[in-house]
């Protein structure tokens, strides 16, 4: 028989507060409903207000606690005001999932300038913006806290027509091992998780697609992964389960990178 105390003392977060990024769709609602079902009150931020509400509104009617703010994660007086939010809602933030992010194709000699200005700014800047913000405020608060930054495979691996999204989510990596050595000291944890492809709204055509389907049988597991299949990661991460973890990056994609160049 499984010891469920024992398990929840790995993976609830009851009484801890969390805020997602991108939590409008796809991964980050995922994610702000697991952390959600776990115990933690969660402020879920994003620019797209109605897609937020509708995910606060899915967490409340299985009994979770959350709340929406708009958020431009470019802008560092938004990113401030969220956190001012979430703290005038729930309390100081324990747990950051810094998940949100855009992709924009284009090879080398091809991807216009301001296209890969966008991805820098989004995928590299604003995460480092928002965990520095965090940190400040856990700093503050004296408690320590989880910062978790969503990265990819594709930030120690490579693929064509991905520059600019390859080399954002590597200084995602740099970004986490470096403040996870600064803050440790805190009592903040800094950890990434990489995920596969794994299928959202967002990709769910490609993926359907002979394209897509040319891709998924070069895994070794011959498909996709399933948003659900992060949140293990996630949890521990973010409470008991991983209070000796600092500075890693947890791969969550099916063995991909074992036949990737």
């Amino acid at each position: 028989m499984a010891d469920t105390e024992f398990l929840e003392s790995l993976f609830a977060l009851d009484g801890k507060v969390a805020l997602v990024t991108g939590a409008s769709s796809g991964l980050g609602a995922r994610f702000a409903g697991t952390l959600a079902r776990a115990g933690a009150a969660v402020l879920l931020a994003a620019r797209r207000e109605d897609r937020l509400q509708a995910e606060v509104d899915a967490i409340a009617r299985e009994g979770g606690r959350a709340a929406a703010v708009t958020l431009d994660v470019t802008d560092p007086v938004a990113v401030g005001e969220a956190f001012d939010a979430a703290e005038a809602a729930f309390g100081p933030v324990d747990v950051l999932v810094n998940n949100a992010g855009i992709a924009r194709m284009g090879a080398a000699l091809e991807i216009p300038l301001e296209d890969w200005d966008e991805v820098m700014e989004v995928n590299l800047r604003s995460p480092f913006l928002v965990a520095r913000e965090g940190a400040r405020r856990m700093i503050a608060q004296g408690q320590g806290g989880s910062i978790i930054n969503i990265a990819s495979i594709l930030g120690d691996r490579v693929t064509k027509h991905g520059i600019a999204y390859c080399v954002a989510k590597g200084g995602v990596l740099q970004l986490t091992r470096t403040m996870a050595l600064e803050l440790v000291r805190h009592g903040i944890r800094v950890n990434a998780i990489a995920p596969g492809y794994v299928i959202t709204e967002m990709n769910e055509d490609f993926f359907a697609s002979d394209a897509g389907q040319a891709v998924i049988k070069q895994m070794p597991m011959r498909r996709a992964g399933e948003p659900a299949e992060l949140d293990a990661a996630l949890l521990m991460l973010a409470g008991a389960g991983g209070s000796f973890t600092t500075g890693s990056v947890v791969t969550v994609d099916g063995g991909h990178t074992l036949v990737m160049p």
